[in-house]
């Protein structure tokens, strides 16, 4: 394809994107952030898996050829690959400049390469890349996505020189034969003729008789754990009051199939009462279903990046949530399409740990264990589990109790909602952002209404759900209502001071609405009957207009 076919290509297409981005440079354009631009599209080329993404210089937003004398002159052009290279790392050029003579005006079409294999594309130290057509900071998830795209080495199956089954638990082998013939029933019986090093062998703890990384981790007695320095195998288990203040803390190490059910015990799983829908009697549940406990421990024991030198963390709050924690990065990326996928993860980062738990009992490959956590909250009427992810870090938090009604619980109930839509009504519940496509689709859905930020339940739903007042609080009254209410006070009593009129609607006005917010509507209203013709203000009062 000839540079002039695809410049025709791109202005036929779909617009701008992750991958492509129009400029109209009619004279010149600023190197700093044609070099934010280099780094983000290369960084989106090598995440999409295309062979390049593309800058056009002397074509504005709507797609007109306007023409550009970007660099005219001269060498100045191919300079520009120098100055580009000096300030990115790694350092990199373009494919290349293609220069196309349209009827129009010339046109500079940059063909930017992706970022290699594993290696992300920084300008000045920075990385960026897109969010649809706008050029921002590249997500540390993306971050990750490129960083492990060439880490094929399992730390769990190494091998640890100089160990032996003597450096094993017999309590936790014993667990492991009694948890592997849970899991392969049809085993069960030839188990009895196998001793230790062929039973190992057979459930992937060991290789060959060979002591893995892995064995220690969740076999090896306590004072093994030197074994897999500098890595550490430590659950620590905190307890913190409704402050956050610290109450009680233990540490747990190998063998963590043993101790792992240590930790189970020791939270708190307490009983909650709460007053199911449709019923005058209270229902009483524990704060926590035992599974949403042990999958996202047994998840964070597995997919712990035990090369950062981290532990995993268990902090139950007094209040009623446990936050799970643990080094590395999350490697499918979304929570969300996990959910959507509903299929095992292609990628481990401890492929040989991860295969050994799925023999011994402790998780399952199959990739349902994040839905059905998801579920299990959901039928629960409590909030979905909730990530949140660093660069270095995963963190799960599970909370134990209804949260005011929440938004969640009522729309479970709805038996035409999918979890999809759940999530992003749990997200509304607990005032997290939601992208401008999120909006657009529940309110076609007609699932909620207000404005970004102020996003509130529809009465749609609150008539199936009951929820009819908080929908009313939530959405207030049309201003006509509120203006009636400030010339209806001002007739009364001849006159109104701004503190008179703020006691009058603030409790009125929509508990969506934070202070500021709701100051800045009396504000707007009483201006409104001003310019109307209905009140004048004398000093400081507020008075009916003589007119």
């Amino acid at each position: 394809m000839t540079p002039a076919e695809k410049l025709q290509e791109l202005l036929e297409g779909d617009g701008e994107n992750e991958l492509m981005e129009f400029k109209e440079a009619r004279t010149s354009f600023d190197l700093g952030k044609l070099g934010k631009y280099f780094s983000a599209l290369s960084n989106e080329a090598n995440l999409n898996g295309k062979p390049s993404a593309w800058l056009v210089f002397g074509v504005d937003d709507k797609r007109n050829v306007v023409g550009t004398r970007y660099r005219d002159r001269g060498r100045e052009l191919q300079s520009l690959k120098k100055e580009i290279a000096d300030q990115v790392m790694p350092r990199q050029t373009f494919l290349d400049i293609h220069t196309v003579s349209h009827p129009e005006g010339r046109v500079l079409l940059f063909e930017i390469s992706p970022a290699p294999q594993g290696i992300p594309v920084a300008w000045a130290g920075h990385f960026y890349g897109r969010d649809h057509e706008s050029l921002v900071p590249l997500s540390l998830d993306e971050l990750e996505r490129i960083r492990n795209q060439n880490r094929t080495a399992d730390w769990s199956v190494g091998i640890c020189h100089g160990a032996s089954l003597e450096d094993l638990d017999e309590e936790a082998i014993e667990l492991a034969r009694e948890e592997y013939a849970k899991k392969h029933p049809k085993l069960a019986d030839q188990m009895d003729g196998w001793d230790n090093q062929t039973f190992l062998n057979k459930a992937k703890v060991t290789i060959k008789g060979r002591v893995t990384r892995t064995a220690i981790l969740l076999l090896g007695k306590p004072e093994s754990s030197h074994f897999l320095n500098p890595a550490t195998a430590t659950i620590t288990w905190i307890l913190k009051d409704r402050d956050g203040i610290e109450k009680d803390y233990e540490h747990f190490t190998c063998p963590l199939l043993v101790n792992a059910d240590q930790v189970y015990k020791k939270i708190r799983n307490l009983k909650y009462r709460y007053m199911a829908e449709g019923s005058l009697f209270p229902e009483e549940v524990d704060q926590y279903d035992p599974f949403v406990i042990r999958e996202p421990l047994n998840n964070a024991i597995a997919h712990q990046d035990y090369e950062l030198g981290g532990k995993v963390s268990v902090i139950e709050f007094e209040d009623g949530r446990l936050c799970f924690s643990n080094s590395g990065s999350f490697i499918p990326g979304s929570v969300e399409e996990v959910i959507r996928s509903d299929a095992p993860e292609n990628r481990y980062r401890n492929r040989f740990l991860a295969e050994a738990m799925v023999n011994l009992n402790m998780i399952d490959t199959i990739g349902s264990g994040i839905r059905k956590m998801f579920v299990t909250q959901k039928n629960r009427f409590f909030p979905l589990p909730e990530y949140q992810f660093d660069r270095e870090m995963v963190q799960v938090t599970i909370t134990g109790r209804v949260l005011d009604l929440s938004y969640a619980r009522k729309l479970a109930e709805l038996p035409n909602l999918s979890l999809d839509d759940i999530i992003l009504l749990d997200r509304v519940q607990k005032k997290k952002p939601l992208t401008s496509e999120q909006i657009r689709y529940l309110k076609q859905q007609g699932l909620v209404e207000g404005r970004k930020p102020n996003l509130h339940i529809s009465a749609h739903v609150a008539k199936q759900s009951g929820d009819k007042a908080e929908y009313i609080r939530n959405r207030g009254f049309d201003d006509q209502h509120y203006k009636g209410l400030i010339c209806e006070f001002i007739e009364r009593f001849g006159e109104a001071r701004r503190a008179d009129i703020d006691r009058l609607l603030l409790d009125k006005l929509p508990d969506v609405l934070d202070e500021h917010q709701k100051a800045n509507k009396i504000k707007n209203l009483l201006q409104a009957l001003k310019n109307q013709g209905d009140i004048v203000i004398e000093g400081k009062v507020w008075r009916m207009s003589k007119q």
